[in-house]
């Protein structure tokens, strides 16, 4: 594949090549920083501060340019407004004529504008990314952050390309009153609905567009996308239709509301769990397996709900709902029928009911990118919301009654209360979901290709120049889903290659790099620790302290609670004072205090000592979790964000593992008795924890 440096050659225009960035050079210097800071000649923060230092200089030589041009249109203009003016005294239908072409000159001459300033943007977009990568900075985010914002900035001038709009509105309002008026000339601000049927209008039209699009990223700089993002979808205008079209907020709201109440169905159990096992003649600690068993199925569900979702989302929901309602029917009745098997047969349904993958899904391929942060926040927010509730709607179920021979108890209501919620989503979602459009990938292609020869073969009507420079903003545009081209030094890959989807988890594992794989390490250990703490502590509290089940729901709660405020904190600030490699070893570290100051030692275990080190221990892994997967999205490779075996499913298999073989370390532990329980199975979560941090200072130091 071309690197980007030669394709700006390609497509520059000969006598502007001085004023074009110099990407080759700055790539040069982003190689020959590593080398330098790899023998400890040269210190970080110096890199930093050449590096901002070539950048300004390289985005003042682009504005500069780009007013110099916008002030000879502006003059070119002028005398074409004078021309104008004559006109309305002396109407001449050839000198109107006339006029019109020159006014398609100036409007030509600005899409080539165009073009310049979508080449560079995204150059500065590419070299910005390479250099955050190369060094596991988040100096994107400063960097933009203090020159976008700035009175003086330079950088807008590029990206929000500043001053172009009133070159715009000149050209669409003269042309305009000039379009067949016979003398008669009307202001477009005195008929706005009327359409201007000009071809160099709407050219300028589409190209704003697209460079408004292809530049909009410094709005996403400051926010966290915890759901792989496909770039592909940034590139074509029909595409952008298509999510248009594809966009129904019911549906949106039917697979927000299917998210919620999954993990509220994860977490009532977990109050009660060791009291439903021992009322079956288990023993308390069962309870491990009993709530594992949800994530055991998950770990198949996750795999074919992902290929499912590849060719529908309505059907996948039903089939979840469906099992989600058996499920819990079954793990309601098996109380009545004083069976453990059926206990855990109605789990194992649950979690075969688990459709996070396609609820992802969803949102990544059908709500439309100007919005699709706001959705991905709203996944976040119903997955926390559904984990605090589920505790808490447990702490509300406390009745006891019987409706001929079925018992209605705290263990065996939120088996009944989930069911009858699954059953009336069930009856929501077939009601009101919409199925989107879905055509195969091989005719979703083949429309992309005969969309382009379309477009090229209306603006050829035009002239060539016009379409020469269409074809060229397309070609600009396709950059912004090649960022890792020329990001691995001498391997190249086929245009084709490069964007396939990985098609089993063994072709995606090899698209990790060391660092996406420790990252894929933390993940699992935060999410073994945070099982851990929460799937013994009816156990361990009752144990210690003589809990009731509704004091253990109200802790579960109040943990549960402070995933949204901890977010909000991390995303809104400490990530724009701190690298995201800083907060991630200190939320590491964090995590290991909590654990540490979890044991059970010489002094007697108290209240304090168990609330405050769960809730650093808590409240640090999702400090963890956050950030650990909004760098995962920037560093994963693009080919993971579609197909089956994508990133959040690679995510989602990390995570059930280690809730898996957590719950399982709970029932195996129990065998030692319940005195021992804490301790051994903090051990593990400690091992892992000190684990994660080495690998954590190893991968990155030898990397970056």
């Amino acid at each position: 594949m071309v690197a980007f440096g030669k394709k700006i050659k390609e497509r520059s225009i000969e006598e502007w090549q001085e004023y074009y960035i110099n990407y080759k050079l700055m790539k040069k210097k982003v190689k020959q920083y590593g080398r330098q800071i790899e023998v400890g000649s040269l210190d970080r923060r110096h890199v930093l501060k050449d590096f901002s230092r070539m950048l300004d200089h390289q985005i003042e030589k682009i504005s500069l340019f780009m007013l110099e041009q916008q002030g000879l249109l502006s003059s070119r203009l002028q005398k074409l407004r004078e021309c104008h003016d004559a006109l309305q005294d002396e109407p001449d239908i050839s000198q109107i004529s006339n006029l019109r072409e020159a006014y398609r000159s100036v409007g030509q001459d600005l899409l080539q504008l165009l073009v310049f300033i979508d080449t560079n943007a995204i150059g500065i977009r590419k070299i910005l990314k390479k250099f955050d990568k190369r060094f596991g900075y988040r100096f994107t985010n400063y960097y933009v952050k203090t020159r976008a914002d700035h009175p003086y900035s330079q950088l807008q001038q590029v990206f929000k390309h500043v001053g172009l709009g009133a070159v715009v509105g000149a050209i669409s309002r003269n042309l305009h009153e000039l379009q067949n008026n016979q003398g008669s000339f009307l202001s477009i601000y005195d008929q706005p609905v009327v359409p201007l049927q000009d071809p160099v209008v709407d050219s300028i039209k589409n190209a704003v567009d697209r460079l408004t699009r292809s530049t909009n990223f410094l709005n996403f700089m400051a926010q966290h996308a915890l759901i792989m993002q496909d770039e592909d979808l940034l590139i074509h205008e029909d595409q952008a239709d298509q999510e248009e079209g594809r966009y129904h907020f019911m549906s949106l709201l039917l697979n927000l509301a299917n998210t919620f109440l999954y993990m509220v169905n994860t977490y009532v159990i977990v109050p009660t769990a060791d009291d439903y096992s021992m009322s079956l003649g288990a023993a308390a600690t069962v309870c491990g397996v009993v709530i594992g068993a949800m994530a055991v199925a998950q770990l198949f569900s996750s795999v074919y709900f992902s290929a499912w979702s590849n060719k529908s989302y309505f059907k996948p929901l039903i089939f979840s709902s469906i099992v989600l309602f058996v499920g819990n029917l079954v793990y309601a009745l098996a109380y009545d029928f004083n069976s453990l098997a059926l206990l855990l047969i109605g789990r194992l349904f649950c979690g075969f009911g688990s459709a996070r993958a396609v609820n992802r899904r969803y949102i990544s391929d059908c709500v439309p990118l100007k919005i699709r942060m706001q959705a991905s926040a709203g996944f976040v927010s119903a997955s926390a919301l559904g984990m605090a509730c589920g505790p808490a709607l447990a702490g509300l179920l406390q009745t006891n009654f019987k409706i001929y021979n079925l018992t209605f108890n705290q263990d065996t209501l939120p088996g009944w209360v989930m069911a009858v919620a699954w059953l009336m989503y069930l009856v929501w979602l077939a009601i009101s979901f919409v199925e989107p459009a879905r055509d195969p990938e091989e005719v979703h292609t083949s429309q992309e290709s005969n969309s382009e020869s379309l477009m090229f073969d209306e603006a050829d009507q035009d002239g060539n120049m016009e379409k020469g420079i269409t074809k060229q903003l397309l070609l600009a545009q396709e950059e912004t889903e090649h960022d890792d081209e020329d990001d691995c030094d001498g391997s190249e890959e086929s245009a084709e290659d490069s964007r396939k989807p990985a098609n089993s988890f063994v072709a995606a594992y090899k698209l990790l790099t060391p660092s996406v794989k420790v990252q894929l390490l933390i993940y699992f250990m935060l999410k073994y620790a945070m099982e851990i703490l929460l799937s013994e502590s009816s156990v361990v509290t009752t144990y210690y302290f003589g809990w009731s089940m509704s004091s253990v729901s109200i802790f579960l709660f109040c943990l549960g609670l402070t995933v949204l405020p901890v977010n909000l904190v991390v995303g809104s600030y400490i990530s724009n004072m701190f690298e995201d490699r800083q907060i991630l070893l200190a939320s590491e570290i964090m995590v290991c205090v909590g654990i540490l100051l979890s044991f059970h030692v010489v002094v007697p275990y108290t209240v304090p000592q168990y609330v405050i080190s769960g809730f650093i221990m808590f409240v640090s892994a999702e400090v963890l979790e956050g950030v650990n997967l909004s760098l995962l999205s920037r560093v994963m490779s693009s080919r993971l964000s579609r197909g089956t075996y994508n990133g959040g499913l690679l995510s989602t298999e990390a995570g059930t593992i280690a809730r898996v073989i957590a719950d399982a370390t709970i029932t195996v532990a129990g065998f030692l008795g319940q005195s021992m329980l804490l301790n051994v199975t903090l051990l593990p979560s400690l091992i892992i924890c000190v684990g994660s941090i080495v690998a954590t200072c190893f991968t990155f130091n030898s990397l970056y």
